[in-house]
């Protein structure tokens, strides 16, 4: 089977073409970098995303936040909930860590702006 993608790993957005057998990636075309080839083969095989949005401090104030490494694609409905339920105290400084391990992926959550009270 083959499989278009398009790489997500640079700002390039090249477009892949994945030879897919037993849900693995055997060979892969139209990458410029390894990046590219990486890429295409953790998609194929266990998709990851980084997961972006925000978390509330106890007075309702947004605080935006990143996971610091990538989740399974099939977790992120749960770490965005495990996020939205906890409480940033405030104040934070970006990189400052608010979640040790969303959705018990292992994974931590981190600030991504500095805020005051």
């Amino acid at each position: 089977m083959t499989r278009e993608l398009t790489c997500i790993g640079c700002p390039m957005g090249c477009a892949l073409t994945v030879e897919v057998e037993n849900n693995e990636a055997v060979s892969v075309t139209g990458n410029t970098c390894k990046i590219g080839e990486n890429y295409a083969r953790t998609e194929i095989s266990a998709p990851v995303r980084a997961v972006t949005t925000t978390a509330l401090t106890a007075e309702g104030i947004p605080v935006p936040v990143k996971t610091v490494g990538s989740v399974p694609k099939d977790k992120i409905f749960e770490v965005v909930a495990h996020i939205k339920r906890t409480t940033v105290t405030l104040p934070v400084k970006v990189g400052d860590i608010i979640l040790d391990n969303a959705a018990d992926t292992g994974v931590a959550v981190a600030a991504t702006a500095s805020m005051d009270n």
